[in-house]
């Protein structure tokens, strides 16, 4: 549990740093095409600082993977919350990005609020199984809800937020993917793992979670559309947690706390604004 713990905490500020170097790098690079899926990445890799993002987030996801093969979902996901304020940390300082404090208030209201979510749930030492039928109704359900955040800016959702949208759109599917990679942990061995479609669900959620969230970079600013992203993420991976891997809801008072951290969270989201951020500094 306490390996699970530090991992996760690592694997969230490499996660952002990750999300930091790819909204620079995808600003650099042609505009994303959705229906253009292998021209755009291509021209997204061709962008250094895309690159450079891309292999952070590659050992932001072996960190991941370890912590669910070693800690329940919902506890991953506790510390994984952390990232929104690591996000405004970094951005910060290394990024040179002016964080406004309604910023700054909206980072702590999502992190506390998720966090008060989550140390709120009864956690055992050992994560359950998981009902088939649950995972399925909720990794297509998810993935359904997904599609529709990408495709609310043709929608009529207002220009600016599209950014924002679009980042929920790829922390919904990256949701997705952790479920399944969290199902997988499971398997028995190299070949039972690909031999399971959840590894197929895992890729393509994946690879949509991608193509939203480069073109989410470049439509919005990066503190507010990262902060979606992360925040649409872990609260799919804790609603996947109880659906899916039957992680307990706390009973009396506690679920009241709980309701409250969820309202907590959803607030933050509205209350963050999405609207242009200049740097503060020169870029380094």
């Amino acid at each position: 549990m306490t390996v699970g713990i530090v991992v996760a905490l690592l694997c969230a500020v490499v996660t952002q740093l990750g999300f930091l170097c790819k909204h620079r790098g995808a600003n650099r690079a042609l505009e994303v095409n959705l229906r253009r899926p292998l021209q755009s990445a291509a021209a997204l890799f061709r962008s250094r600082w895309f690159a450079l993002g891309m292999a952070v987030a590659g050992a932001a996801f072996a960190l991941h993977v370890v912590a669910l093969a070693v800690a329940p979902l919902s506890l991953v996901q506790a510390v994984m919350s952390t990232g929104v304020v690591i996000l405004a940390v970094l951005g910060n300082r290394l990024f040179g990005f002016r964080v406004s404090a309604r910023q700054w208030a909206g980072a702590g209201l999502t992190a506390g609020g998720l966090l008060l979510l989550v140390a709120t749930l009864p956690v055992s030492e050992h994560s359950a199984g998981f009902a088939l039928p649950a995972l399925i109704a909720f990794e297509a359900g998810m993935l359904a809800v997904g599609a529709l955040l990408i495709a609310a800016p043709r929608l009529g959702a207002p220009s600016h937020h599209h950014g924002a949208v679009l980042g929920a759109s790829a922390g919904t599917l990256m949701g997705v993917s952790d479920v399944a990679v969290k199902a997988l942990t499971g398997a028995s061995g190299l070949w039972g793992v690909l031999a399971s479609p959840w590894l197929s669900v895992a890729l393509i959620a994946g690879v949509l979670a991608f193509l939203a969230s480069a073109r989410g970079f470049q439509q919005g600013d990066a503190i507010p559309v990262i902060a979606c992203t992360s925040t649409a993420a872990n609260v799919t991976c804790i609603v996947g947690g109880i659906v899916v891997f039957r992680d307990a809801l706390a009973g009396g008072t506690l679920l009241f706390v709980q309701i409250a951290a969820f309202a907590v969270v959803c607030a933050a989201a509205l209350w963050t604004p999405t609207g242009h951020e200049r740097p503060a500094t020169a870029a380094a």
